[in-house]
């Protein structure tokens, strides 16, 4: 620790947190959560469980004059056997909701998983700090984002001026849920995936339930949705339903029905918008499971592949392509009940057009660049002109 600051130690607590829908106190400090802990309680899927405790959208937020700011941090970084290490998690710092630095995670745990059975071995690791200096000394609103793919608990919050919590600003809360790819997948930094640059753009509060591999119409999740406060609510569905092969299209309509009926039992007349998912060629007409390709990883590259077989869809198996059109059948016929629900053609924030510029480095996962490209079509059509997210809408 550097020692030329007179260091102010702030008890982390929940008035400190935003994005979080759970905090967990272990053994070294605090663990935010993304479900609370009656949905982590149903579930059984050590994806979800990993998921959920990496803190996307998750961040510290204050109001002091400090001109220098350390956080403890004991994060677990999930790292591939036979692959380069991954690139460390960053913490993204705002000030006065402005970049104003960026550093990576150190120490720390690292879980490796073997993609040939998807089980992991963790190495421990020792509590890391994260150091931003240089600040304006004057009063201001500081965010330190957490690295969106990195469970981090946190240990230790110091700064070399008071701090307390920021007053209410008035900002809609926007609530999101996703895949991996609203999680982040391969976005460059916690506020660089995508709805993170769409709630910047909108001037909203961002509660990201992006969960890779998890956006499976879960009833726990559901629940979690209807018990949180929200203004504005978003469920982004398919492509996980596709890849993990996860159900037929008779158990898909009647799911979606029941997703939406419990987040109206909380919030019945907030604007709900219904996304389907981005373009994914493998997936367009092609149904799942999914899976690694095989010759690429011998060649040390992650790439995915379709394993089902078109001739399978006239039974009820899924691709994106059926999922959209009845995505958009559902939302039409809850519409003469529900003028705030509204559908969201997911081809409209990434087609095939745009794929021919920004294509998926994995076949299934968006780059920065295309992450910037979705949250700034999302903002444009959700948020602004007549869209369902326009203030005063």
């Amino acid at each position: 620790m550097h020692t030329e600051h007179d260091w102010i130690t702030t008890p982390l607590t929940a008035d400190l947190l935003r994005g979080a829908l759970d905090l967990e106190r272990t053994e070294h400090g605090l663990l935010p959560h993304r479900l609370p802990a009656r949905a982590r309680a149903q579930n059984t899927n050590a994806q979800l469980a990993m998921a959920e405790a990496q803190p996307s959208g998750v961040r510290l937020a204050f109001r002091t004059a400090a001109t220098a700011i350390e956080l403890d941090t004991l994060r677990t970084k999930r790292d591939y056997a036979g692959f380069p290490p991954r690139p460390d998690g960053l913490y993204d710092l705002l000030v006065d909701g402005r970049p104003a630095g960026q550093a990576p995670g150190t120490g720390g745990n690292v879980l490796t998983i073997d993609m040939a059975t998807w089980n992991g071995e963790v190495t421990p690791g020792p509590v890391g700090t994260v150091r931003f200096t240089g600040l304006p000394a004057r009063e201001k609103d500081v965010e330190i984002w957490l690295p969106h793919n990195e469970t981090t608990e946190l240990v230790a919050l110091r700064t070399d001026a008071p701090v307390k919590p920021v007053p209410d600003r008035g900002r809609r809360v926007w609530l999101h849920h996703g895949s991996s790819i609203s999680h982040g997948s391969d976005a460059a930094s916690p506020t660089a995936i995508w709805p993170a640059i769409a709630a910047s753009l909108g001037g909203v509060e961002l509660v990201n339930l992006g969960l890779g591999g998890s956006a499976l119409l879960d009833p726990f999740t559901a629940r979690a949705m209807r018990d949180t406060p929200a203004d504005l609510i978003s469920v982004k569905i398919g492509i996980n339903i596709v890849n993990q092969d996860a159900m037929r299209l008779r158990a898909f309509g009647p799911a979606v029905h029941g997703f939406l009926d419990t987040i109206r039992d909380g919030h019945p007349d907030a604007p709900l918008l219904v996304v389907s998912s981005i373009h994914c060629a493998i997936h367009e007409t092609t149904p799942g499971p999914t899976a690694p390709d095989v010759s690429a990883l011998g060649e040390g590259r992650l790439r995915f592949a379709a394993m089902g077989a078109q001739a399978e869809v006239p039974a009820g198996k899924l691709t994106l392509g059926v999922i959209r059109e009845e995505l958009s059948r559902i939302v039409r016929q809850r519409a003469a009940d529900d003028p705030n629900i509204h559908y969201l053609d997911g081809l409209d924030l990434y087609g095939a057009s745009d794929a021919a510029g920004l294509p998926l480095p994995d076949e299934v996962h968006p780059d920065a660049a295309t992450h910037r490209h979705i949250g700034e079509r999302f903002h444009e059509l959700a948020f602004t002109g007549n869209g369902p997210f326009t203030a005063g809408s």
